[in-house]
């Protein structure tokens, strides 16, 4: 190795040996070890909704637990819609145009802490906005993901 190469490499050691700036940590971890570590814990609360009435989960994700029905679909379904900078129980804009059909006096509240941010989101299914904003948590809300709830219209209620 020439002497020029030993400079080189003396000079570069130190970086080596220091961690990257910008590194990504992982989610925290749900479970019994929630409370203490600041993971994801959310208590839903579902109202209204005939044979769902008064239901409330505890639900702990990463991993999943609780008393959720479904905690790791509901997990999933978490999952897929945390996108980085963006609050996923963000509340329908106060301008969104949106249809006036009526899906149901349900209503759920949810409260916690998701990917590191506290959590205090309500939902009902008063207009076309709301019932899709309901409907990308329905797992999380107890309801079956392939049975999504039916509108008054298509259950024959008027």
């Amino acid at each position: 190795m020439s002497l020029r190469s030993l400079a080189l490499a003396a000079a570069l050691a130190p970086a080596l040996l220091v961690a990257p700036a910008a590194t990504a940590s992982p989610l925290p971890l749900g479970g019994a070890d929630a409370l203490e570590s600041g993971g994801d814990h959310l208590t839903i609360t579902v109202t209204d909704s005939g044979g769902h009435e008064g239901s409330r989960y505890e639900l702990y994700c990463h991993p999943a637990g609780g008393t959720h029905p479904n905690a790791k679909e509901a997990c999933d379904q978490l999952d897929t819609q945390t996108k980085w900078g963006k609050d996923v129980f963000a509340p329908t804009p106060k301008d969104a145009s949106c249809t006036q059909i009526y899906g149901g006096p349900e209503r759920a509240h949810v409260v916690g802490t998701w990917a590191g941010r506290p959590v205090d989101a309500h939902f009902s299914r008063t207009n076309g906005c709301e019932m899709a904003r309901w409907n990308r948590f329905s797992t999380v809300f107890g309801q079956s993901k392939g049975s999504p709830k039916k509108t008054p219209a298509e259950s024959g209620r008027s």
